[in-house]
């Protein structure tokens, strides 16, 4: 079954730590209704680089990736439809949802 990664940019941070116990409660559900769909349920990110040929700059940018997670899906519409019922969105972020390939040691897919 193919592999997706749900990619979180963006989204406000909690204002309270009830706040962001109050979303760590309902991300955890949103995992645990996932069952064996869930490969990786998260992975935040703190610091980011952009790099390119040239130059390293901080990636300060408001829609900056904050971390991504692994499901598995029969199609690129069912996992959509996955991370159209993650909570982040509630928190004004953006997902994008990319399809991910197996690499062979070779280097082919």
């Amino acid at each position: 079954m193919p592999k997706f990664m749900i990619a979180y940019h963006g989204g406000k941070e909690p204002t309270s730590q009830e706040e962001g116990m109050a979303q760590m409660e309902k991300w955890k559900a949103w995992v645990k209704g996932l069952g064996e769909t869930i490969v990786n349920p998260g992975t935040p990110l703190s610091v980011s680089k952009i790099v390119t040929s040239r130059s390293v700059e901080d990636d300060n940018a408001p829609d900056a990736m904050k971390g991504f997670a692994v499901v598995q899906a029969d199609s690129m519409a069912a996992a959509v439809d996955i991370a159209k019922s993650d909570p982040f969105l509630e928190n004004g972020g953006t997902i994008r949802v990319s399809q991910m390939m197996e690499m062979n040691e070779q280097g082919s897919c």
